[in-house]
């Protein structure tokens, strides 16, 4: 195939996709990003979603299914990833769910280095606030694990660290070996973050901590500042069905065509 036609068939691809993601088919839109993959191969589909805005593969990632590989998952890159991941709070899944499977999926794949993600993660704005998201049901075993070193959960009620001692306890030595918690969930999340993204993992709990004080107060976690009160966060009673993705609204990640 040329250039040139290969270019117009990515274009009418992006265009197809990007209209399935804003109609509300998640589903429709992978199943032509992975006929991409079969017919021209795995760097013909990276090429698009290098092109695809990352709310669109956001979108697409969210909607993970374990019973089944996504190819999308399997392609993304740590940068690409890193993006999308940023944009998931606007999709008002208070238990974030979603996020933490679609992370686990991606983060975890076989041919991943988890630090590659975490790093990309922590390069950008919001990426703290997007890893305190995928702890937040955990918050309070990741305050004994910065406290002790352990995932015990008899330590979670102990005194929390004040934000100096946090600070102050940043290169201490790990209590247990990476395979002993290697869960492909948080608590491997939690270990690479404390010991390999140091910095990440202080100021990801430094997050968790501010919407815990948050939340104690009675305040809103979308009020984060006036200018969001009609922010375009999005009910989930749909999309968490897979029923309907909200990404057709108008948004600062517009669509790369």
């Amino acid at each position: 195939m040329s250039n040139d036609s290969s270019s117009n068939t990515h274009l009418a691809l992006i265009t197809k996709t990007t209209s399935l993601i804003a109609a509300g088919d998640i589903v429709g839109a992978e199943s032509a990003l992975a006929e991409l993959a079969d017919t021209d191969g795995d760097k013909a589909l990276m090429v698009v979603l290098d092109q695809l805005a990352p709310k669109d593969i956001l979108a697409v990632m969210r909607e993970y299914d374990d019973s089944k590989a996504s190819v999308v998952n399997m392609l993304v890159t740590p940068e690409q990833f890193a993006r999308a991941m940023v944009l998931e709070k606007q999709y008002k899944d208070l238990t974030h769910t979603h996020l933490r499977n679609m992370v686990n999926a991606v983060v975890f794949r076989e041919d991943a280095d988890p630090v590659e993600f975490l790093t990309a993660i922590g390069d950008l704005e919001g990426g703290a606030e997007a890893l305190a998201n995928y702890f937040a049901e955990k918050w309070s075993r990741i305050e004994a694990f910065a406290r002790t070193g352990t995932f015990d959960a008899t330590e979670d009620y102990g005194p929390t660290l004040t934000d100096d001692e946090l600070l102050a306890s940043g290169y201490v030595q790990p209590r247990i070996d990476l395979d002993e918690v290697a869960d492909r969930d948080w608590m491997q999340m939690a270990w690479l973050l404390r010991y390999e993204c140091r910095d990440l993992f202080i100021e990801t709990l430094l997050v968790l901590r501010a919407k815990a004080r948050a939340f104690d107060l009675g305040l809103e976690e979308t009020d984060e500042s006036p200018a969001e009160e009609d922010d375009g966060k999005f009910e989930t009673s749909e999309t968490d069905r897979g029923k309907a993705t909200p990404a057709a609204r108008n948004s600062d990640e517009e669509s790369a065509i």
